[in-house]
């Protein structure tokens, strides 16, 4: 496990672009046959990936200093790629592409698999601190309501924005309080429609929530600019398809790519309000 301290504002002005990626980007996700996590001390969240062409199993590692991962976290998980399984203490779950699972706190035994080893699943991982144990659900954002399994509300589809200003697209909710119950996690996924660009545009931060920002679905000659920072001193990350961008809570986190693109958010912190957050003034962003 990659661990990463937290980052002042007044020192993240003076990074040179290296330092930015080296702080906030985390790249080399979804290597096949391979566990990937990263620790960030801001919120204590891990940020990671599964890429099972055999069954791999999830282990606390020495940095948690757990008897196993969830002893004291919970999980959110979304599969960006083909149809897998995740099998919990025994239980196994059939999570389909764009399919999401919340595992609670003590959940013991974590083993991801792919339907087809060929066509492997890809896993995306946030976790964060826990105090309670919430239930372990399925998530998917279509079908029917089931033992397990939770089907994203109507109401947690949001379409925003317009393509005359770039940024028409649909915020689908996916772990929040009303739908499905965490201790701090929040998780979602952003498709914008083709012909839009932007994300979170106008931007904002929100002081009582950090975030974590995964760009997908983009081809091997699209970027998205991502911008960070405060406001009134914005900086900026090339970001490539499935690759992933811490956001402080003093930070500002949109993003402008070459063509239109998705991407997962995953927040934890203080509260999990959706809407408490600070909006930026346009004319105030340098």
């Amino acid at each position: 496990m990659e661990l990463r301290t937290a980052a002042s504002p007044k020192d993240v002005k003076h990074y040179t672009t290296e330092r930015l990626r080296e702080e906030f980007l985390i790249d080399d996700l979804f290597q096949p046959d391979q566990i990937k996590l990263v620790y960030s001390h801001i919120d204590r969240i891990i940020t990671g990936s599964a890429v099972p062409v055999k069954p791999l199993t999830l282990t606390a590692g020495d940095e948690l200093r757990a008897q196993y991962f969830c002893e004291r976290r919970e999980l959110g998980v979304i599969n960006i790629g083909e149809s897998g399984k995740i099998t919990i203490d025994g239980k196994s779950y059939e999570v389909g592409p764009r399919e999401g699972m919340y595992i609670g706190m003590g959940s013991k035994d974590i083993v991801f698999e792919s339907v087809n080893p060929s066509a492997p699943a890809k896993f995306y991982l946030n976790s964060a601190p826990a105090h309670k144990a919430y239930p372990t659900v399925l998530i998917k954002p279509e079908g029917e309501p089931a033992d397990d399994v939770v089907i994203v509300k109507d109401s947690n589809k949001v379409e925003l924005g317009s393509l005359e200003s770039s940024n028409h697209r649909t915020i689908c909710k996916y772990i929040l309080p009303g739908q499905v119950e965490s201790c701090q996690l929040e998780m979602g996924m952003t498709k914008l429609e083709p012909g839009s660009v932007w994300n979170t545009m106008p931007c904002h931060t929100h002081d009582r929530r950090m975030e974590v920002y995964l760009y997908f679905d983009m081809p091997d000659d699209a970027l998205v600019m991502h911008y960070m920072g405060e406001p009134t001193e914005t900086r900026h990350i090339i970001m490539r398809n499935e690759q992933a961008v811490i956001s402080p809570s003093w930070s500002i986190h949109s993003g402008c790519g070459t063509q239109a693109y998705t991407f997962i958010w995953g927040m934890v912190g203080e509260n999990q309000d959706f809407d408490d957050m600070d909006g930026c003034d346009m004319k105030d962003l340098m």
